[in-house]
């Protein structure tokens, strides 16, 4: 069974967090809500809380085929500067494991270096911390073992790729349907 580690601070975007979580999880796909902080209890941008399975030092990350980074201010300025979530971001990019940042978050990876060369999408704001990457302005753009996407607004499609990546296309496209998400 696939595993995936969704990293949530205070200030994520609760959509782009847990939209990736309820799509996942609708698909089989294990999934490990974890805060950063030592406290299970995170909450989000617009004041909603949510209570993750674990904190960050209580996971052993190489047991996840990926880690997901939502958006939000202040949740992206927090996740930046984790020194351990850099860790976790620059071993699975190592290993070629999967990292998946929507909204602000890209600018995460291409403030790391890890995007240069590569195509990628984020919030139009963070455009500039894409530091070395060919801007996409899609929905969701996958290179290689990165997957990024621009926003809210794209958290469904960036959701169904990570199971079409994670499972297979037919189960993305089945759970599409199911959901009635409409193109």
């Amino acid at each position: 069974m696939r595993k995936v580690a969704v990293l949530l601070a205070d200030g994520f975007e609760e959509i782009e967090a847990l939209t990736v979580v309820d799509l996942l999880r609708r698909s089989m796909i294990y999934v490990d809500t974890v805060s950063i902080t030592e406290e299970y209890m995170v909450h989000g941008a617009h004041g909603i809380g949510v209570q993750t399975e674990d904190t960050f030092e209580e996971v052993n990350f190489a047991e996840f085929d990926m880690v997901i980074l939502p958006g939000g201010q202040p949740g992206t300025t927090n996740l930046s500067e984790h020194e351990g979530v850099k860790r976790v971001i620059q071993a699975f990019c190592e290993e070629g494991k999967y990292v998946g940042a929507i909204c602000a978050a890209p600018g995460i990876l291409g403030n790391m270096g890890l995007l240069k060369g590569k195509r990628a999408t984020c919030y139009p704001s963070v455009e500039e911390q894409l530091q070395g990457a060919v801007i996409v302005k899609a929905p969701v753009v996958q290179d290689g073992n990165i997957i990024t996407s621009r926003g809210m607004g794209t958290a469904i499609d960036f959701g169904l790729k990570l199971v079409e990546i994670l499972f297979d296309k037919a189960e993305a496209t089945a759970l599409a349907e199911t959901i009635i998400y409409l193109k």
